[in-house]
């Protein structure tokens, strides 16, 4: 009996074990930083983190998870690895100035 009950309480733990696995955290690459895409991506360690957010930075936001394959030592078999894990959307916009109001009707020249 008390054997049974230590299978029991191990088949339990290695479910949850299991359970929190599957349930993985999603990344955004177009906006993560590069402790996020550390701690979310498999095989991406923190110089690979930083060069994703330096390729970003330079090259604009992702388009698909694919593109991620461009960053140097990504390759696509790590993208497929993550594909679960990636979200890509577009970074949030910074708000501009408000658009220039239409001009105004030109005022009348007073004749002489």
């Amino acid at each position: 009996m008390k054997s049974f009950a230590i299978l029991a309480r191990s088949l339990l733990l290695s479910l949850l074990l299991v359970g929190s696995a599957l349930a993985a955290d999603k990344v955004n690459i177009n906006t993560a930083d590069a402790a996020t895409l550390d701690a979310v991506l498999i095989n991406v360690g923190p110089s690979k983190a930083q060069a994703i957010v330096d390729y970003r930075k330079a090259n604009g936001a992702f388009k698909s998870p694919e593109a991620l394959a461009m960053v140097k030592g990504i390759g696509l078999k790590t993208v497929e690895k993550n594909r679960d894990r990636i979200v890509v959307s577009a970074p949030a916009a910074k708000p501009t100035a408000a658009p220039a109001k239409a001009a105004a009707a030109p005022k009348p020249v007073a004749r002489r």
